[in-house]
């Protein structure tokens, strides 16, 4: 028989697989002797197996049973006994911490009996009452689905009818009768009474967490982060200890580093005779870990002591729930803490200082993705800006956005292409997906460890929380300050996650510190100061030494080549030529088009010629002795023609207002009549286009060459590649190389310079890489143009999926994420690992390199390195989360596993 329990005393943290993250974690704390509540877990199995049958396991109410007797005699109290009753909590927890779970329900077995039993053996009929009030509100809301706001109506009626603030304000009888209420409204909503029996609330709850895995918000969360749908969540059942007891008890939240910004310290956040859901809900604000130290001096010394053991344990930052009971501490939960990308970088430097961990090992605890939301601008400082209000700096970050209330009215904005600031009283789990999709949130509730802010900070999301001087009224959707109006729904607000400020419309940003540093262009002796700064460096210098994938830049002027080089970048990937041609230059190419015969084709390409030159000359300079991939014109020539309606439209306008047509528009009409394409995507461009104009690639060899004989000549050493794009037969190979071979050795013969030149392609269609072994016999190399293979392979538009139907797709769960942001590892990708085996199978020196922008996605460099690439290739602004992220492919190469 499969055993589907196992008490706390039984496991440990290795477990997270059969225990989750939550209930490995309590049996580690329960192994090294800490304080932890009699308890047992449920594991993931018969989560799974209730996903497969629609059932739990047969035999799990019996092993439930048996651990209760167990926790009973450990206590000397009985589950459902009306005169000295049991409690317990119920809590999801899957192996990885996932905002969208079910939130945790307190004071499972109380019930009308009980609750009296329990102001007997506590002395305070107040905090029994206060304490059925709540299971009341959480199972109601959590388990059997009813809507939240008709409970904190009747708590706001009654807090107004009393003249108070707070909860812990109401007495006894206040408490009864909201309690009346809630049994009422549970009656109301359901059709049934509130089950009275203990054992019918635990059966409720534990299937309440089973049913959570696949709620829309825990969905929505796995699809964003790509955790597996098949993992499943165990259900921890923890004996109750009451922080809401007396004014000797507590409940909080700690952090044995800030997790916002990484330093040590004593950081987190407490409230005194509160349960711990009133803590990280934010409906109270709670008071700073330090105060502990002098209203429970005892308690705080056990305290942090626990904390430094965990954190040495753990060799990580540690995230800790404890609630203290008259006077006596209890862990409830600890894990490695999320973090901020700031604290992320400086924590892992700070352990490496201190030798908790080597460099390596500080590596794979942060990600490019870190790196990149660091690399995001911040508020200019100086110039005007109106200061609205000050909160609590939950989470880090410069954000601007349009306020919105809801979630749907984020995710509205999200689709018009407008950024949104969620502005909310207190988040919940019913957030998620307005969370996920605004670029900043907003709370006037709640302290940093509130849910807004411990799920803003996973989630890289800037985060004000706090604000107290806000009146969020979120049905009328407006923000008031002393009963004025100060914002409504679609203003524009600017959110300081570094500072807590919020400030009225768009403020000006500026580039970040990091940023700064990278490109050289800050103050030396501040950044060379900021821990920040100094842990990036760091970290990149070992990715720098432990990755095999080289990175290069996608750059077409002097500037950007000049960017990534000081951003680290060895080269140049690729040099899209098609961006030389327009604006002032794209009448030459319609010239080229126009042309008659070879005499005005020719003087067109040698007007092109010098300007070409010229192009190359800054680029090849900026990137001297490094590889420069010039990818030849790859135009859908639409781009650089007129548009066949508007030209159209046009002629027939002067032909009926009786003017002379003019002579050239009415060739050009001619022209565009005679090249007009349905899909220019996939018509006369890349090599086709090169084949149809003769002469047009060996135009841009000869400026590419001339430039670098020029550059040789004043003793610089430019290494050019170059290549044809498009190809999808090694046959249009065959035809066009000859043309850029005879034009490199006639200017190689003239200038008197060493040109030896690679000329490879790029592999961007299908065809292409499944006949690479043939097509490696003509090309010295292969850049694989992600971005067009994808669309190619996917039949996607980028344009238009993007803009279209990808947010369907998304939130069926049929696209976790876009294709042309993260690589089709297994559609994609498999061509991808197809080319380059057959490429190498023909040529086994072949270099082999990625020129789309999946050249700096995480998940793709990742992959990159698992198909034994050379080389990535990216925007400038990403070659240093590149560099990070291609170290961190070496060192995780044995953990790399394919992903959808």
């Amino acid at each position: 028989m499969t055993t589907y329990v196992q008490m706390f005393s039984e496991g440990g943290k290795d477990q997270k697989d059969l225990l989750g993250g939550k209930g490995a974690n309590l049996a580690e704390m329960t192994r090294l002797g800490l304080p932890v509540p009699p308890g047992f877990t449920i594991t993931t199995d018969a989560c799974r197996w209730y996903m497969t049958h629609g059932a739990p396991p047969e035999e799990l109410e019996a092993q439930v049973d048996a651990a209760m007797a167990t926790v009973e005699t450990g206590l000397g109290r009985r589950f459902g006994d009306p005169e000295n009753p049991l409690l317990v909590a119920v809590r999801s927890g899957a192996k990885m911490s996932m905002p969208g779970m079910m939130e945790t329900v307190l004071n499972v077995g109380l019930n009308d009996r009980t609750v009296e039993g329990l102001a007997a053996v506590s002395g305070s009929p107040r905090f029994a009452v206060d304490s059925y009030r709540r299971l009341l509100q959480m199972f109601g809301r959590t388990v059997l689905d009813i809507d939240a706001a008709l409970f904190e109506h009747v708590l706001d009626e009654a807090r107004a009818a009393k003249g108070v603030r707070s909860d812990t304000e109401l007495d006894e009888a206040d408490l009864r009768a909201v309690v009346a209420r809630f049994q009422e409204i549970i009656r109301e909503q359901t059709g049934h009474e509130f089950p009275q029996d203990p054992r019918e609330q635990l059966r409720a709850s534990i299937r309440a967490v089973f049913d959570s895995w696949n709620g829309p918000r825990a969905v929505v969360y796995r699809n964003t982060e790509r955790i597996p749908h098949d993992l499943g969540t165990a259900v921890n059942i923890c004996s109750m200890v009451f922080g809401n007891l007396d004014d000797r008890s507590a409940s909080g939240v700690a952090f044995t580093r800030d997790p916002a910004t990484g330093a040590p310290g004593v950081y987190g956040d407490f409230l005194v005779n509160a349960q711990g859901e009133d803590v990280v809900a934010g409906i109270r604000n709670t008071r700073s870990l330090p105060e502990l130290q002098q209203l429970m001096p005892e308690v705080y010394d056990e305290l942090m002591a626990i904390m430094a053991r965990l954190e040495r344990h753990y060799r990580d930052l540690c995230d800790i729930e404890f609630t203290v009971e008259s006077g006596r501490l209890w862990m409830l939960q600890t894990r490695v803490g999320k973090r901020t990308a700031e604290a992320a970088f400086r924590i892992a430097a700070t352990l490496v200082d201190e030798a908790v961990i080597d460099e390596d090992e500080a590596l794979t605890r942060v990600t490019g993705a870190q790196l990149s939301r660091l690399m995001f601008p911040r508020f200019a400082t100086g110039g005007d800006r109106e200061l609205l209000a000050r909160g609590m700096d939950a989470s880090p970050g410069a954000a601007v956005g349009r306020i919105a209330f809801t979630s749907a009215d984020v995710l509205e904005l999200q689709r018009r292409g407008e950024d949104a600031i969620l502005v909310r009283r207190e988040t919940n789990p019913d957030d998620l997906d307005g969370m996920l999709a605004a670029v900043g949130i907003l709370t006037s509730r709640g302290g940093r460890t509130s849910h807004a802010a411990v799920v803003a900070r996973g989630l890289g999301r800037t985060a004000v929380c706090g604000v107290e001087e806000f009146e969020v009224d979120e049905a009328a959707g407006e923000i008031r300050r002393g009963g004025e109006v100060v914002a409504r729904a679609g203003d524009v607000l600017s959110i300081d996650g570094s500072t807590g400020e919020v400030f009225r419309g768009s403020v000006p940003v500026e580039p970040s510190a990091v940023v700064r540093s990278l490109l050289g262009d800050g103050d030396g002796d501040t950044d060379a100061d900021d821990p920040l700064v100094q842990a990036v460096h760091r970290m990149l210098e070992v990715a720098d030494r432990r990755r095999h994938l080289r990175v290069r830049a996608n750059a077409d002027t002097p500037e950007d080549a000049a960017r990534a080089r000081a951003l680290g970048a060895e080269g140049i990937g690729l040099v899209r030529t098609e961006h030389m041609f327009l604006g002032e230059r794209r009448h030459l190419v319609e010239d080229l088009v126009l042309a008659a015969d070879a005499d005005e084709r020719q003087r067109a390409l040698s007007a092109l010629l010098p300007l070409q030159r010229e192009d190359f000359l800054g680029i090849l300079r900026a990137m001297d002795g490094r590889h420069v991939t010039v990818r030849l014109l790859d135009p859908p020539l639409h781009e650089f023609l007129p548009d066949l309606t508007e030209l159209s439209v046009k002629l027939a306008r002067q032909e009926a207002e009786g003017v002379e047509r003019d002579a050239h528009e009415q060739k050009m009409l001619q022209a565009v009549r005679a090249l007009h394409e349905q899909n220019p995507m996939l018509g006369l461009r890349g090599v086709r286009l090169a084949l149809t104009i003769p002469g047009l690639y060996g135009m841009q060899t000869r400026a590419i060459l001339e430039a670098a004989a020029q550059l040789r000549e004043q003793g610089l050493d430019p290494q050019v590649e170059i290549m044809i794009p498009l190809v999808s037969s090694v046959r249009e190979l065959r035809e066009i190389t000859p043309e850029i071979r005879a034009v490199q050795e006639e200017v190689a013969q003239r200038t008197g310079q060493d040109l030896d030149t690679h000329i490879g392609t790029m592999i961007e269609l299908p065809r292409a890489a499944l006949r690479a072994d043939e097509i490696a016999e003509e090309a010295d190399f292969f850049s694989f143009g992600t971005n067009d293979l994808t669309q190619t392979t996917w039949g996607f538009s980028r344009d238009d999926v993007e803009a279209g139907f990808f947010f369907t797709y998304r939130d069926r769960g049929i696209l976790l994420t876009s294709p042309f942001e993260s690589i089709d590892q297994f559609g994609v990708g498999e061509l991808v690992r197809i080319g380059a085996e057959r490429g190498r199978s023909t040529r086994a020196e072949l270099s082999l390199g990625v020129c789309g922008e999946h050249g700096g996605d995480p998940a793709s460099i990742a992959f990159f390195h698992h198909v034994g690439l050379d080389y990535v290739s990216c925007s400038p602004f990403r070659v240093p989360v590149a560099r990070l992220e291609a170290g961190r492919a070496a060192l995780l190469e044995k953990e790399f596993e394919l992903q959808h």
